[in-house]
């Protein structure tokens, strides 16, 4: 087989970075080794926080820009891909009114409330410092999502192998050769990397240079934790008009998500939409579960501690849920050390994380950056940020 372009991995990056380039009208062949959204990947699931609230004025700056690839998105593929919900920041060290000074700057809706008007208004919820509140936060689907761009992609020529995992990745003349675990080979010109939990055993076999070895090296896999908690009868969300539960894609509900970080622990929470089947609210610990070597390292399996830490947190802070969780997961985490995404690009071969667990909400904007990148054509698309490249100063 040839192909002008490969994408390694078909969840939401890959997809997202395969539908821009068939747009584009390029000749592309995406690659997973499972199925997309696959289950073992960072894509599954029907929850993940869309937010704007950052320290730094760059990533609010481009979760503007995303948003309007979301809308294109839902408007072109007939899907509802975002529940509104907005989003609550607080605790000692979240700093809300830091984060409410950039979302000014950067001209994104918000208010900054204290306490007791915050748990005024939202009495599902505990509060012991300021709290920023934005309204056009949302809950995104990202197995939705990943099907939503991929049927775009292939309505624009991309070709999808399923259950091809890559091997190997050569130089082979002016391009490259791909080799499966199955002997099979795909040649391509140029070659993008979007394998998520797997990248780092992968990068093993990928012809960089060996000067960006060090910071590609220094990724790691987590598997993370998260634990799903029913709503207390009286702070259930409503039955919407179709009589469907509230959460479902496109109903506002009432559970806003949130980030509450202290000097203990970073914690978030979401309405838990399908994957807790409309009935609580999902809630993990930020960089919580244990590190592992890679995707192919995961267990699957709960840590207890990680478990009482959560429980222990909504049983303090959520008043509005119970404090036993009905279900609980892993999931995977694949983060830089300075939590920044990774694109960059060398001489045909682009190699695109957008990791450490906030990487989801970007996922439109991250094909147009990442197709502009892998053909070289920033004439069409938004360069990369020098912040996402390999070589940039850590530390």
């Amino acid at each position: 087989m040839q192909t002008r372009y490969a994408v390694v991995g078909a969840g939401l990056a890959g997809a997202s970075t395969a539908r821009r380039l068939a747009a584009d009208g390029e000749e592309v062949t995406l690659i997973e080794r499972g199925r997309p959204a696959d289950p073992l990947g960072s894509s599954h699931g029907s929850a993940r926080i869309l937010r704007y609230a950052y320290p730094d004025r760059l990533s609010v700056e481009l979760m503007a820009a995303a948003r309007p690839g979301w809308e294109e998105l839902e408007a072109r593929s007939g899907r509802r891909l975002l529940t509104p919900t907005g989003a609550l920041d607080h605790g000692a060290v979240r700093d809300p009114r830091q984060l409410a000074g950039v979302l000014e700057a950067v001209g994104v809706d918000h208010e900054l409330l204290s306490a007791r008007q915050a748990a005024a208004r939202w009495p599902m919820l505990s509060f012991d410092t300021e709290v920023l509140w934005h309204p056009d936060a949302a809950v995104l689907d990202a197995e939705s999502t990943v099907e939503a761009m991929l049927d775009l992609a292939v309505d624009d020529g991309a070709q999808l192998l399923t259950g091809w995992e890559v091997e190997l990745v050569e130089r082979a003349g002016t391009g490259f050769r791909l080799t499966s675990t199955d002997g099979e080979t795909l040649e391509a010109e140029r070659v993008v990397v979007c394998a998520g939990g797997w990248l780092p055993a992968l990068l093993r076999r990928l012809p960089v240079p060996a000067g960006f070895l060090p910071a590609l090296h220094g990724i790691t896999v987590r598997q993370e934790q998260a634990f799903h908690f029913p709503h207390r009868p009286e702070h259930r969300e409503p039955d919407s008009a179709e009589g469907a539960p509230g959460g479902q894609p496109g109903t506002q509900t009432r559970w806003p998500t949130f980030i509450h970080q202290s000097a203990e622990m970073t914690t978030y929470g979401l309405p838990g939409g399908r994957d807790a089947g409309f009935a609580g609210q999902k809630v993990a610990e930020y960089d919580g579960g244990p590190v592992i070597d890679s995707a192919a390292a995961q267990d699957g399996r709960v840590d207890p501690e990680n478990r009482r830490r959560v429980v222990d947190f909504v049983r303090r802070r959520l008043p509005g849920a119970e404090p036993a969780p009905y279900a609980e997961t892993t999931c995977l985490f694949t983060t830089t050390p300075d939590a920044a995404f990774l694109m960059d690009s060398w001489d045909g071969l682009t190699v695109i994380s957008p990791c450490s667990g906030h990487g989801a909400k970007f996922a439109p904007l991250i094909g147009e950056l990442g197709a502009g990148l892998a053909a070289g054509d920033v004439a069409r698309h938004r360069p990369v940020p020098a912040a996402f490249r390999a070589d940039r100063r850590i530390g």
